[in-house]
């Protein structure tokens, strides 16, 4: 007769691969450690890596706690090329030369228009249900419909490295911002701007709420763990609400 485990409550932060969907992890953890309530604090892209909050037993009941944290994301931003995407997995549907960017144009034109209070419409390549139905789905069927615009807060919009290029220069960026904000559509939007396109060519999220990477385990190595260390990875609820841990 095999043993029964009681789950643990809380959050257990996860360094997500690359190349991997969030909810593949969920069941993954699930199936391999017969955890019963498994869930999470707010997907990534399959393409991006970093920070994923993974919600185990009571856990799960304050995911609107852990979802609603801020974000804080780096990445890179590759200009002259825009997607169906908004990321480098799209197909393009519009390019520019960049032989003419500069830093001082795309740092200008990141504190005038997207610092603060913006409106963002969600991207068709997203899991925002319009009427039932995934917008993703629509899109992979050529289908474009109307998206409400979500109300986001951008605390900081940072480039840290510029690398021009006449065909595809790219800029290395820090976003911190509120949740919901798609990292993808302020790239896009941008290039729009700039008037040269752009899209997200890497992304990697570093913290939400008061969770950084270093609370967390790169999924590789935590399913070569026994089941007791994951257990001891866990940050307890009452220690994620107030952020003592």
């Amino acid at each position: 007769m095999s043993e029964v485990y009681a789950d643990p409550d809380g959050i257990l932060p996860v360094d997500k691969p690359a190349g991997m969907p969030s909810h593949v992890i969920v069941t993954t953890l699930r199936k391999k450690f017969g955890f019963a309530k498994v869930g999470h604090g707010g997907t990534l892209d399959p393409d991006a890596t970093g920070l994923l909050l993974i919600l185990l037993g009571k856990g799960t009941k304050i995911s609107d706690r852990v979802m609603g944290g801020d974000k804080t994301y780096i990445g890179t931003i590759r200009f002259g090329a825009a997607t169906t995407t908004q990321d480098r997995l799209g197909e393009i549907t519009e390019e520019h030369s960049t032989e003419h960017l500069t830093e001082e144009a795309v740092r200008s034109a990141i504190q005038a228009e997207f610092v603060g209070d913006l409106f963002q419409k969600p991207p068709m390549y997203s899991a925002v249900k319009i009427a039932g139905q995934p917008l993703y789905k629509l899109a992979v069927r050529g289908e474009e419909c109307e998206r409400e615009e979500r109300f986001v807060h951008i605390y900081k919009f940072a480039i840290t490295a510029f690398r021009p290029n006449a065909e595809r220069a790219e800029a290395d960026f820090e976003v911190r911002c509120t949740k919901g904000t798609y990292i993808r559509t302020l790239a896009h939007d941008l290039g729009q701007l700039l008037g040269t396109g752009a899209h997200l060519c890497a992304l990697r999220r570093t913290a939400s709420g008061k969770v950084t990477l270093q609370h967390a385990t790169p999924f590789a190595a935590l399913l070569e763990m026994p089941r007791v260390a994951i257990e001891q990875r866990v940050i307890p609820c009452m220690n994620y609400l107030e952020g003592s841990f």
